[in-house]
């Protein structure tokens, strides 16, 4: 069975920090883009098999994303 996972980049002091959007305690991060990626594949896979062998049930994937835009210069003004 397939089960795809959103990751989420965000750029940090040292790289970059990878995280699951679905699963936010498989998390990493790398140097960069490419290598943080191969990590956060990695703690996933890594993830999987300790749920597997705990017995625990695996959070599903496929979310739904959606960006949501904000001026930020009006926030707090009456519409």
């Amino acid at each position: 069975m397939l089960q795809s996972y959103t990751a989420k980049y965000t750029r940090c002091r040292g790289g970059y920090m990878g995280q699951l959007v679905e699963w936010p305690e498989v998390v990493t991060e790398g140097a960069d883009l490419d290598e943080c990626r191969a990590m956060l594949r990695d703690a996933l896979n890594e993830m999987l098999l300790a749920y597997r062998d705990l017995g625990k049930e695996i959070p599903p994937g496929n979310a739904l994303l959606e960006q949501l835009s904000v001026e930020l210069d009006r926030v707090g003004e009456t519409a």
